[in-house]
């Protein structure tokens, strides 16, 4: 059921309240949209009116606090997508694992007579409402103390960290010890918990997996308020059905994350194709290769003007010449991005195997660029053109963001269809496409991914510009992206939605495809009111009426 905007939910609240009477007059004791299976429901008393039931959550003894003023809480509403806007009843700001335990135990004993659902917030980089709880329990990650970060050193490092904390100070601290995680994502950014509840995912894939293929052990709180530590040895039906399980299962409160030695500098490496299929050759031939890079990415560029000199700010041309002569304008273009770690004293041994490595591909001769930077300024990149939009007030922002994986086998009549008829023109912000080896990814996690040995990341990063009603405006970019499922549909590609945004049942089912009756029943055991993660839309809190 889609919900009224928030300008219209502050002021038709009793208009509100009556339609959801009528509603749920209709759906007595459901426990979910999405399955026919039954959950488990405690028993629980007569049903609570909003007013007691908020008030009664003023009794919990916590180290943090709650917070049920509209004032303060309508940046739960908002995300990163900035498309769905939807305020809780109250934030949870957690001090300690405790105060979520106890929070969801209390939802939890109440049963079917309270409406509370609860999601994770982290920070807020979801695209289309999913860490937002509708008349809800919002719960503020970041302020999630309890845990200090400690570094373990050894022949099998890791770090434990809490599900709060974001990417970029692990980063930060691990490096003190020399170390650093294996895999990341592009942005930093964002939380533990957020990305391990969805893969992580970024151009190391292809060698170490995604960032839930990179954990040794997980702290979760279940549906049911159960605080239970899991790994592949310990409860390890729970900790693969939490990493890649989009919040269903449980809210990951610590997590104990693999990590290796860091370098001290990359190469980094662009260059251009003019033929797709020269450049998908080459991507799948360096991630098969031994010795290949330590990062591979690449991007769909389409009619850009000046694009080689806009490359200059941050690399140099090795034929300043020829790179001069080279034209973009009016073209779509494949850009592979590629990256070499090492250390300083590593440089002639690095310079002699990225010679090799690229002598074996087959790219535009003339736009070959390369630069030398820091490892913390190359994982943190995609910080500094954040900066720069919000400079320019255009971070905050729509992003319809659309993110496929798309079988190997298939990938060509994908790219032929979407970079050859649908977007032609322009493509109102990065696509990133690059393949990753299937043996890399654990298949016993909740994530589903094409039945494939290799599988491409397709990741359409649309920023909209508000009002416009033009090829840059939200109406226009949300068309486009409807083209693209519908032929990835009708042509049958075997299509898998990476964080996944769909509706109904029918929709959820075949995205699940044959793992959906396993994770229906992790959320009966787990979370079996459907508490947690209301706004993935997956399954729908079950509601006595009196």
């Amino acid at each position: 059921m889609k919900l009224p905007p928030l300008s219209f939910l502050k002021q038709n609240n009793a208009y509100l309240k009556i339609i959801m009477i009528l509603f749920l007059s209709c759906t007595t004791d459901r426990t979910n949209l999405c399955s026919n299976h039954s959950f488990a429901t405690p028993t629980a008393p007569q049903r609570l009116n909003s007013t007691n039931t908020l008030s009664s959550l003023e009794t919990l003894g916590l180290d943090g606090y709650f917070s049920f003023d509209y004032m303060n809480n309508h940046h739960a509403a908002k995300d990163f997508g900035n498309m769905y806007h939807f305020l809780p009843s109250a934030v949870l700001h957690p001090k300690s694992v405790p105060d979520i335990s106890a929070t969801i135990r209390h939802i939890f004993d109440m049963g079917s007579a309270s409406e509370l659902t609860v999601a994770a917030r982290g920070h807020g980089h979801s695209i289309q409402g999913q860490a937002q709880a509708h008349q809800g329990i919002v719960i503020n990650m970041e302020s999630l103390q309890g845990l200090e970060m400690q570094v373990h050193s050894g022949e099998m490092p890791y770090v434990d960290v809490s599900g709060g904390k974001l990417w970029i100070n692990i980063l930060h601290e691990t490096l003190k010890n020399g170390l650093a995680p294996k895999s990341w994502t592009d942005y930093l950014h964002l939380t533990v918990g957020g990305t391990l509840s969805n893969a992580g995912i970024s151009g190391q894939a292809f060698h170490h997996g995604p960032q839930i293929n990179n954990v040794h052990q997980l702290e979760v709180v279940t549906g049911k308020g159960e605080v239970v530590t899991c790994s592949e040895k310990q409860n390890a039906d729970l900790f693969y059905a939490v990493l890649g399980g989009l919040g269903q299962f449980g809210i990951i409160t610590q997590a104990r994350i693999s990590l290796e030695p860091a370098p001290k500098m990359v190469k980094w490496i662009r260059v251009l194709y003019s033929e797709f299929s020269i450049f998908s050759h080459d991507q799948e031939h360096l991630i098969s290769s031994e010795n290949s890079f330590d990062y591979i990415e690449g991007f769909v560029i389409i009619n850009r003007t000046g694009l080689l000199n806009n490359w200059r700010s941050s690399f140099s041309p090795k034929d300043p010449l020829q790179a001069n002569q080279f034209n973009s304008d009016g073209r779509t273009l494949f850009c592979l991005e590629m990256v070499k770690y090492f250390n300083p004293d590593e440089t002639k041994t690095m310079n002699q195997s990225v010679q090799n490595l690229l002598s074996q591909l087959s790219y535009i001769p003339s736009t070959l660029f390369q630069s030398e930077v820091s490892y913390l300024e190359f994982l943190d990149r995609v910080h500094v053109s954040e900066k720069k939009l919000q400079a320019k007030g255009l971070w905050e922002v729509p992003h319809p963001w659309l993110n496929l994986l798309i079988p190997k086998s298939r990938i060509s009549e994908f790219a032929e269809e979407v970079f050859g008829n649908i977007l032609t023109d322009t493509s109102n912000g990065p696509i990133l496409i690059y393949p990753v080896n299937q043996s890399k990814w654990n298949n016993r996690t909740s994530l589903v991914t094409p039945d494939e040995d290799v599988f491409y990341l397709v990741a359409f990063l649309s920023s909209a510009m508000p009002s416009s009603t033009g090829r840059d405006g939200l109406e226009h970019i949300l068309i486009q992206n409807k083209r693209i499922l519908d032929f990835c549909a009708i042509a049958q590609l075997g299509m898998k939605q990476y964080l996944p945004q769909y509706n109904t049942r029918e929709e959820w089912q075949a995205h699940f495809g044959s793992q959906w009756e396993i994770f229906v029943q992790r959320k009966s055991a787990y979370d079996p009111l459907a508490i947690l993660a209301p706004g993935q839309r997956i399954f729908q809190k079950a509601i006595r009426i009196s």
